[in-house]
């Protein structure tokens, strides 16, 4: 058709068409002729494509800056810009589609009308500078000792990963305590390893403790997203901290025992402590067993998967502490055991080394799931073919490419799309909520060039809304059926 063919747009020309069919009438035909051989005159021309605010002649250049149809909020007006609102009484109101879900259409203002209006208000571009300046530290000081309320941060370590912390933090504190003793007492090895063991499983769970606290903050400006990754920042700096603090020191003084022995006296507290140890430990590592087995069920995982995901990175670095720290109990109890029947101080030094090892394996551990999600990897392939084919079951969506979805921890997705939208489907949509009749009588008063312009700037700025309004929908499906995906907040459903 001439119209295709000269500009380009098969939305309009399918919108043309369709009115045209529809009707089915002798001025269709006729008059449609006509119309199309003006038309076809017209492919000689050069001419671009036109802005409202534009003369039809005038070619838009899209190097330059050019902000005169670009609309703003209320809000931003007043926040940006240093007005109030009866201010914006002032000033020309447009309604335009809502981007947000709870509302259908908003109110917008011409930027170049804002920015006249503040000059206006304020006198020059310095003062309002001044002032942007001002509200600006005003905010952030207000930020810094309000972002988030008190009483639900301590909530947190009441239940969930932040209880489970909150334990370990107890119990391996007193745990360091007396098994500092009991190396004091008896000078073994294996039990200073112990000791260090305890520490910084007590200092790494602080650091968690610390992280959840963080995780509870509020999105602001310099954060748009929030927190949340500050729990798998607190682990992996936790895991880190294992492998110097733990692993290094236990290594260095089972070294040194095996180069320098020197007797040891009565084990006999040191069994003691080790005995309370290992109940003490095997209590908070039941305590995260716990929480981790009530987690995965509710996400449809094994247990397995949920700690080789890290899935709640704070409950698992308890986990894998306590796990290894049982362990360690046993190993240095049985060098020590070892030590007291032969009376050779090797094995108890063995046993230091012994210790060192198991935590430099949990650190490793800690430091790779950790990283894995940091970086973010990839769903499960059943997933995102999940969420792939709700998409390509919408009629307005003819293809699905480029598809990707990030785990990006604490049950949250980022997915990504490029979809290949029916424009026939997408118009179609719109003239439905069209009167046709209307439509013809518009088309009928078409006579000369600009009232063509005008005709094709109205609907085709009204198609694309519609379009826009087919895009959200999609995105509110997705959130609705897979709650943990995040959509419209990345503005990941591209359109090519």
């Amino acid at each position: 058709m001439y119209i295709f063919n000269c500009y380009k747009c098969p939305i309009l020309s399918v919108l043309i068409l369709k009115v045209i069919v529809e009707k089915n009438d002798v001025w269709s035909l006729s008059h449609f002729s006509v119309w199309s051989s003006k038309v076809r005159n017209l492919t000689c021309r050069r001419w671009s494509w036109l802005s409202i605010g534009k003369k039809r002649n005038e070619a838009l250049e899209y190097g330059p800056k050019y902000t005169q149809n670009n609309f703003i909020t209320g809000v931003r007006a007043i926040n940006e810009f240093c007005l109030k609102s009866s201010d914006l009484d002032q000033l020309r109101k447009i309604k335009r589609r809502s981007p947000h879900d709870d509302t259908e259409t908003f109110t917008v203002y011409l930027r170049s009308d804002v920015e006249a209006k503040s000059l206006e208000v304020w006198g020059s571009p310095e003062a309002l500078a001044r002032e942007r300046k001002r509200r600006k530290e005003a905010e952030i000081r207000y930020r810094e000792s309000e972002y988030r309320p008190r009483s639900s941060a301590a909530a947190m370590f009441f239940k969930g990963p932040g209880k489970v912390v909150m334990v370990a933090i107890c119990i391996n504190g007193l745990n360091f305590f007396f098994k500092l003793l009991a190396w004091v007492y008896t000078g073994s090895a294996s039990m200073f390893s112990e000791a260090i063991h305890s520490l910084a499983d007590t200092c790494n769970q602080a650091l968690l403790a610390l992280g959840i606290s963080q995780s509870a903050r509020t999105p602001d400006p310099s954060h748009p997203y929030g927190f949340t990754n500050m729990r798998y920042i607190a682990s992996l700096i936790s895991g880190v901290g294992i492998f110097m603090m733990g692993a290094g020191l236990s290594w260095y003084h089972g070294i040194i025992g095996l180069l320098h022995p020197h007797p040891i006296e009565s084990l006999l507290w040191a069994y003691c402590i080790l005995a309370g140890s290992l109940v003490s430990e095997g209590a908070t590592l039941l305590v995260a067993i716990n929480e981790i087995r009530r987690s995965a069920r509710a996400k449809g995982l094994s247990f397995y998967q949920y700690v080789v995901q890290s899935r709640d990175p704070s409950t698992n670095v308890v986990l894998l502490e306590d796990a290894a720290a049982v362990l360690s109990v046993a190993v240095a109890a049985t060098c020590m055991g070892l030590t007291s029947l032969t009376g050779n101080p090797i094995y108890d030094s063995v046993g230091s080394l012994g210790v060192g090892t198991l935590l430099g394996t949990v650190s490793a551990f800690l430091i790779y799931t950790n990283t894995e999600a940091l970086l973010g990897r990839s769903i499960q392939p059943e997933q995102l073919q999940r969420l792939t084919e709700l998409l390509e079951s919408d009629p307005v969506v003819r293809a699905i490419h480029d598809v990707k979805a990030t785990d990006m921890g604490m049950s949250k997705v980022r997915f990504k799309a490029e979809v290949d939208f029916d424009g026939r489907v997408v118009t179609r949509s719109y003239l439905e909520k069209q009167d046709i009749e209307q439509l013809l009588q518009e088309i009928q008063q078409v006579k000369t060039l600009e009232e063509l312009e005008a005709f094709m700037l109205k609907h085709g700025e009204n198609i694309i809304d519609t379009l826009g309004a087919e895009v959200d929908r999609l995105e509110k499906d997705l959130k609705v059926k897979f709650s943990c995906v995040l959509v419209s907040a990345y503005s990941v459903i591209y359109i090519f």
